[in-house]
């Protein structure tokens, strides 16, 4: 399977008048063509700052990607101009943001919304653009999609807006669609529909997925490898069945522990993550994870590890087996 999306240590920060935020530490991940990759983490992890980076969607001042490589296609996204990001931006790489209400044009109809990046990118015309958008709108299940055209986007549900915006991001066919907490403002229900969505439409179109999100229970049945990130650092990463068989890392288990489960005894309780994430303003040299760990040994408090292969696939950074010891 060929490598559709190569990050080589991407690095983000913002300079702020208390000083300077490291968002993103030096990542480096890969993607294949079809391939659905999971981002794990708590909010401020760096999950959204690091594909907004990819993006070139950094607020600036007060934000600047200060390192890194981005290899989409043979081009790096990192280092393109404006007119060339421009041109891959909704067209070969699309994203779905968290809230569909402040991401839609609320005077805007939605035929003019979802026709524009049509008309942008493939050239249509006004007919053939609303054409196009019916299709699209159908496509995500949105019933009646041709009288629904020129509402507006406050006519709509949430769960109905967020498939407008799931329309918008497939109407050019891109190879890669990142979705960043999409179901999060929506009840379980409709989380359920849109995860059901998107697995359909990749499966149908045959694009990558980047799939952001706190939620492991989300991830289970949605993506095919998984980063855990915190802190701004990937600290885990694996094929998504052997981070729920065999998780590695201290910060994983925690996530794992804290789902809910419907096998689980009645008795038993949901184990919180005791403490806080660390301020990414003049972080400790340690683990940034160390304060809250409960397997942390003395070099955890002065020695930040390096993500290091431990089975197939399958890396971690940390000073500590959680299976069996130190390393």
């Amino acid at each position: 399977m060929a490598t559709l999306l190569q990050v080589k240590g991407l690095k983000t920060q913002f300079f702020t008048q208390d000083g300077v935020v490291n968002a993103v530490n030096d990542i480096s991940f890969d993607l294949n063509e079809g391939e659905t990759l999971g981002i794990v983490g708590e909010s401020g992890c760096g999950k959204s700052v690091s594909v907004l980076s990819l993006m070139r969607l950094i607020p600036q001042p007060p934000g600047r990607i200060v390192g890194g490589e981005a290899w989409f296609q043979g081009r790096d996204l990192l280092h393109m101009d404006d007119e060339e990001i421009r041109s891959v931006r909704g067209n070969k790489i699309a994203m779905i943001f968290q809230d569909p209400m402040t991401s839609l044009n609320p005077v805007l109809t939605i035929n003019q919304q979802v026709s524009e990046a049509l008309e942008l990118h493939l050239g249509m015309d006004k007919k053939q653009s609303r054409t196009r958008s019916i299709e699209l709108l159908d496509l995500v299940r949105i019933p009646d999609a041709g009288r629904r055209m020129d509402d507006y986007p406050h006519q709509f549900s949430g769960g109905m807006r967020q498939r407008v915006m799931i329309a918008m991001g497939l109407s050019c066919n891109p190879q890669l669609l990142i979705a960043d907490e999409p179901t999060t403002a929506l009840d379980v229900t409709i989380q359920a529909q849109i995860t059901d969505l998107i697995r359909h439409l990749k499966q149908e179109i045959g694009m990558a997925v980047i799939w952001i999100t706190h939620d492991l229970g989300i991830i289970a049945g949605l993506a095919d490898r998984v980063n855990v990130m915190y802190a701004g650092y990937i600290i885990e990463t694996a094929d998504v069945k052997e981070i729920y068989a065999d998780p590695r890392h201290p910060y994983t288990l925690g996530l794992l522990h804290s789902i809910p489960r419907l096998d689980a005894e009645r008795r038993e309780k949901l184990t919180p993550i005791e403490g806080l994430p660390p301020d990414l303003i003049g972080m400790p040299p340690g683990c940034p994870f160390a304060p809250r760990c409960t397997y942390s040994i003395e070099r955890c408090l002065s020695e930040n590890p390096r993500l290091e292969t431990v089975a197939l696939r399958h890396s971690v950074a940390c000073w500590v087996d959680v299976t069996g010891g130190k390393r």
